[in-house]
């Protein structure tokens, strides 16, 4: 059993996008620049921005953060988009999800330039990368690929078990994963929450990723010898004696998986890294002008 190292990864990643920033700077190019939309405090979002701000001070980028209450009306928060879409120095931006319930994601979502959409989550990104034409994909998706390509996990002919369907995660991923690449050529079987004899699918699986955000969810007796299991879940379970008060628990019980396993990632410390890697990367895309040309 081998266990994924995504903070390792993430680390070769940031290092390898710090040099060809600074070769460009060098050159008398301005740095790239990564904003954030964030409104209200919820924690979660606070710490992923927070981790977003440092990943591109690593990175070499500019960063900006701009933060609204939680009773910002929509009218204000999309008119902080148009001005981010209108700024020519900012080269991608991100809205922080969940948003309050008096906002429409979806509305606010489709505001965003796709050309600076570099959570992929505009409808033009997803369709393109439905289609197999360049675009943003989704961070977490991205960051899962780039796992498997770097550890060398066969995907060609694989049957790949996604547990989930979320727009952010089981989706996209489970059409990266079917596509004609490097990792791909999957047959994904897309499981959740109606989907009866889950067990018994996922003991026919190569890979499972296990993206529904039940805590330990997947178990031992779910899983094949030999598989590869990618742990998408960070649920926040109460832990008085953690400084913080609570613990991160992935959707995999790993202590009894992890055995069973080739590969598995950990939680912490598996794909949540690669996830602010993988936005970094599309950061730079954008600077780039590598998905929609100039």
């Amino acid at each position: 059993m081998q266990i994924i190292d995504g903070k390792k990864v993430a680390a070769e990643i940031k290092a390898e996008i710090r040099a060809e920033v600074e070769q460009l700077v060098a050159e008398g190019k301005r740095r790239p620049q990564l904003a954030a939309i964030i409104v209200g405090s919820d924690g979660a979002s606070q710490t992923y921005v927070a981790n977003k701000e440092k990943a591109c001070g690593e990175c070499g980028f500019r960063s900006q953060v701009l933060r609204f209450a939680e009773s910002a009306t929509e009218q204000e928060l999309l008119a902080a988009i148009a001005q981010l879409n209108a700024d020519g120095e900012v080269d991608g931006f991100i809205v922080q999800l969940p948003l309050p319930r008096h906002i429409s994601e979806q509305r606010v979502i489709e505001a965003i330039d796709p050309k600076k959409d570099v959570d992929g989550f505009h409808p033009i990104n997803v369709g393109r990368m439905a289609v197999g034409l360049p675009s943003y994909v989704s961070a977490t998706p991205a960051g899962i690929k780039e796992l498997l390509l770097r550890y060398g996990i066969a995907t060609s002919g694989k049957h790949c078990v996604v547990l989930g369907r979320s727009n952010i995660v089981g989706r996209p991923l489970a059409t990266l994963l079917s596509q004609k690449d490097t990792p791909g050529d999957c047959t994904v079987t897309v499981c959740h929450s109606r989907t009866r004899n889950i067990g018994e699918i996922c003991r026919t699986a190569d890979i499972v990723v296990a993206a529904l955000g039940q805590p330990e969810f997947l178990t031992s007796g779910m899983v094949a010898e030999g598989a590869t299991v990618i742990d998408v879940g960070t649920t926040r379970v109460p832990a008085p004696d953690a400084k913080s008060g609570f613990r991160l628990k992935g959707d995999v019980k790993f202590d009894e998986v992890a055995p069973k396993c080739s590969y598995i990632t950990p939680v912490p410390g598996g794909v949540g890294p690669m996830t602010i890697v993988s936005l970094m990367k599309n950061t730079l895309k954008a600077y780039k002008k590598e998905v929609y040309g100039s």
